[in-house]
């Protein structure tokens, strides 16, 4: 995220709040239960960008931890959870952005395996650099797989939330190319608080 391992540690720690408020609303619907867990997640992984901050960048545990999350794991979790939680006609096309992120995530969880992912300070920003062959090709699956399948949810609020991500995408890369990643990801973990709001509308009312 941009400014300082401050802004991480606080905003994590807030928008994963929100995650567990969440994961509690969508106790009673377990098909929403992986895309009520996605603003935990993404609280989660701003904290693990503060121990980057802290470590001064590098190539150590926090900055492998949070490459991790944010690459493959999230290129298999979003498509997944929106699967799950799709109405019944939404589920057969929602089956390519599953097939992208699948595809997407093995291919990034072998570079991170056969490659040093490093990350670098950059003023308030912070930049991560794996060295990605094809990166065209995977950039796009990856968007196919988390956008895309928000897009093509069939559902409100998470077209809403795949707009709001869209748009985060878009700044990010026009303001802050080289730390696109980082910015992004950031622009998402804010953008989850929606979710929150998708999570409370769809929680089954006490009967009576």
């Amino acid at each position: 995220m941009c400014w300082s391992a401050t802004a991480d540690l606080v905003a994590g720690t807030g928008i994963a709040a929100v995650g567990v408020a969440a994961v509690t609303l969508a106790a009673r619907r377990p098909r929403d239960l992986p895309l009520a867990a996605l603003p935990l997640l993404l609280g989660c992984h701003q904290i693990t960008e503060a121990a980057v901050w802290r470590a001064g960048g590098g190539t150590g545990p926090a900055t492998v931890a949070w490459a991790v999350v944010e690459l493959p794991l999230h290129a298999l979790w979003v498509p997944v959870a929106v699967l799950c939680a799709a109405p019944p006609d939404a589920r057969r096309r929602l089956l390519v952005p599953l097939a992208a992120g699948a595809v997407t995530a093995a291919v990034l969880a072998h570079a991170l395996a056969t490659r040093t992912v490093t990350a670098e300070v950059r003023g308030h920003t912070v930049g991560y650099s794996l060295g990605l062959p094809w990166v065209a090709p995977t950039v796009a699956g990856y968007l196919l797989a988390t956008i895309g399948s928000l897009l093509l949810s069939g559902d409100r609020g998470l077209v809403l939330f795949g707009a709001l991500v869209a748009v985060g995408a878009a700044v990010s890369f026009t303001l802050w190319r080289q730390e696109y990643v980082s910015t992004w990801c950031a622009a998402a973990a804010l953008c989850s608080v929606v979710l929150l709001l998708w999570v409370a509308r769809r929680r089954p009312r006490p009967e009576g």
